[in-house]
């Protein structure tokens, strides 16, 4: 055991007694939780000078970039930088191109489907130690493109397992959800191309033929030999708990428990995605809609849960606030998710006390 000094800290350090404020008054860690990034900034942030360390250091598995390194580049630029990110986007690449031609082929019947072949890519991007954070730094940096259906399913899919897992579902169910969010999408493949990729505001006739997609695809899945849960999830991820979704406008107690899941997976990687008439949204303005009106619509217990967690694998990302500044995401306010402190420069801005001032965009 030894005392070290905040600023000397790495990750894999694990602490040996727990950490308060100078004033007891909050305990910031827990004895024998081994330092990530986020810890030791948290720390820096409460201006804690030194703590006891184990004499032994854990090795963290699959940290995807060195923060401490490559100094004056933002932290999306070293994720884009690391070779990491450059297999991940390859293989996501390919997943998406096996996708595409497995769901054609099944929707005109030209194969059935061999379920394990088609999941067998989906969970190999979730393999290697990747970590929820890792996983999330990776789909936002692959945010240029546009919300396609099959890169879309992707995206859910990997969404919709990592918010399973946060939820403490046993793993056939964590299986469950990915494959719902893989499927979720599929009848939009029904829908007319210049709909789905049309870049203004879509007619009212336009959209009433939109709304179909949900039941076009549960009609292609219905008899496939697959979870009924799946094809619930296909049907029901529009549908809302307060009964103002589609296409059925069902209430929380009759939606599919994976429908649920997957309509708040696909709801964020909507809004943070590039669509054909803009640009992704920042995470923090999706954050804040979900704040605003999620708790009504969305299942309490897994809105809360991806909330909570979504947020923290933003810590220590760099950006770009309303006012222009540039920073860096150093703690989060549990009770105002989408409002964390900002370090820029010196200066530490919290925006919970800032109402006129928002993360803008993460760079």
């Amino acid at each position: 055991m030894k005392r070290i000094l905040t600023r000397k800290l790495v990750p894999g350090m694990v602490l040996a007694n727990d950490v308060h404020t100078y004033n007891s008054s909050l305990k910031l860690l827990d004895k024998g939780t081994v330092l990530e990034d986020k810890d030791i900034a948290r720390l820096a942030f409460y201006s804690i000078i030194d703590v006891l360390i184990e004499d032994d250091l854990v090795e963290l598995e699959n940290e995807f970039v060195d923060i401490t390194n490559d100094e004056g580049l933002t932290y999306s630029e070293r994720i884009k930088q690391s070779p990491e990110f450059k297999e991940f986007k390859h293989s996501f690449e390919e997943c998406a191109e096996k996708f595409e031609h497995t769901i054609k082929d099944i929707i005109e019947n030209n194969r059935d489907l061999v379920f394990d072949d088609m999941m067998a890519p989906i969970y190999g991007l979730l393999e290697k130690g990747r970590s929820s954070t890792n996983i999330f730094d990776m789909l936002h940096n692959l945010r240029s493109y546009d919300d396609a259906t099959f890169t879309h399913s992707i995206n859910v899919a990997l969404i919709s397992n990592i918010l399973a897992q946060w939820l403490k579902w046993d793993e056939s169910e964590v299986e469950i959800a990915t494959q719902s969010g893989l499927f979720h999408d599929i009848g939009k493949l029904l829908i007319p191309d210049e709909i789905i990729r049309k870049p203004d505001k879509l007619t009212e006739d336009e959209y009433t033929l939109m709304q179909t997609h949900p039941q076009r695809g549960y009609e292609i899945i219905k008899n496939l030999n697959i979870s009924q849960h799946i094809k619930n999830a296909t049907l029901m991820h529009h549908e809302r708990c307060d009964g103002s979704g589609y296409p059925l406008k069902i209430r929380g107690p009759q939606i599919d428990k994976f429908g649920k899941l997957v309509a708040i997976a696909d709801v964020y990687d909507a809004m943070t995605s590039a669509r054909y008439y803009r640009g992704p949204l920042c995470p923090f303005i999706a954050i804040s809609m979900f704040e605003e009106e999620g708790y009504q619509k969305y299942d309490p217990e897994m809105i809360i849960a991806f909330l909570q967690n979504i947020v923290n694998t933003y810590l220590l990302n760099t950006v770009r606030l309303s006012t222009g500044e540039v920073g860096e995401i150093i703690f989060i306010n549990k009770m105002h998710l989408s409002r964390p402190t900002v370090k820029v420069g010196n200066d530490y801005i919290d925006l919970t006390k800032c109402p006129d001032v928002y993360i803008k965009e993460i760079i």
